[in-house]
């Protein structure tokens, strides 16, 4: 950039970079979500056409950025998280956030018709905002995203006992409110059981447990290595070279990208999958 008088204006960007040594979690919501599921009808309790696009979006946005080593969905919001040793766009805030929400918005317009053909967009388009926090340890990064889970089960089931109150027992909004209104998890399992023959725990996993999107190598026996040690360890950033670095980084590029609905807050789905925490490769699956 040429010098000039006007330069000094840059003076005035304040510098936002993240703390250091953590894990960073940039997490994407829909704006007025709740409109435009009535605009364009969506399904309720769920709509797999909608969370199928969240999901197809939220693959682009980890196969953009090998930085990112986990992403979980739910509902109109993804959570994507950049390893404690990240460095990308030297760990600014803004740059982080706005990289991730830009990224997932232009893919979730662009992958529209492929899940609705037959439902054009139309303005207002959908819109997403973004925030950027960080943990300090592994435990409080599972914990954030046993939290996200924890909530996705416990909306899910309101929503699908709610919703079966209207649409299969004739009530309602207030009513089926009303209804539910101080009841427990035991209670709303009864209901859908009891009134409506709806076995809550045969519902799709996608809907009861989220999407979960991570790089795909061979599975690890948990009793075969030290993976359990303390689980801070297994995190932390291994001594490389330049090159090394940047072979690593071109291996997370080149690995298949997946999105399951699995339990993420049991131990055996980190022990089984050491890399997601080492951000360390693995090794590729043999092909069957």
């Amino acid at each position: 950039m040429a010098n000039s008088k006007f330069e000094y204006v840059r003076n005035f960007e304040t510098p936002d970079p993240l703390l250091p040594n953590t894990w960073v979690v940039v997490r994407v919501d829909g704006r007025a979500f709740t409109k435009m599921c009535a605009k364009y009808n969506f399904e309720k309790p769920n709509d797999r056409r909608a969370l199928d696009l969240m999901n197809t979006a939220a693959k682009a946005v980890v196969a953009d950025l090998p930085e990112i080593t986990l992403a979980y969905g739910v509902s109109d919001e993804y959570s994507f998280v950049f390893h404690k040793s990240c460095n990308l766009f030297d760990r600014r805030a803004s740059k982080l956030v706005s990289t991730v929400v830009s990224t997932f918005t232009s893919h979730y317009v662009f992958s529209w018709s492929t899940h609705f053909p037959d439902t054009p967009l139309s303005f207002p388009l959908p819109t997403f905002d973004g925030r950027a926090v960080c943990y300090p340890s592994v435990q409080n990064l599972r914990d954030y995203l046993s939290w996200r889970q924890v909530d996705c089960h416990i909306n899910n089931l309101y929503n699908t006992t709610f919703w079966t109150l209207i649409q299969s027992g004739g009530l309602d909004n207030k009513e089926a409110e009303k209804a539910l209104a101080g009841t427990l998890a035991a209670d709303k399992n009864e209901i859908l059981f009891s009134r409506f023959s709806i076995n809550y725990n045969n519902e799709p996993e996608i809907f009861r447990k989220g999407s979960v999107v991570f790089r795909d190598y061979e599975l690890v026996d948990p009793g075969s290595n030290n993976i359990a040690q303390t689980i801070d360890s297994v995190a932390e950033p291994i001594k490389q070279s330049k090159t090394q670095a940047e072979n690593d980084k071109k291996r997370r590029a080149k690995a298949r990208i997946l999105v399951e609905h699995l339990d993420i807050i049991k131990d055996d789905f980190w022990d089984r999958r050491p890399w997601i925490l080492s951000n360390k490769p693995g090794k590729i699956p043999k092909e069957t």
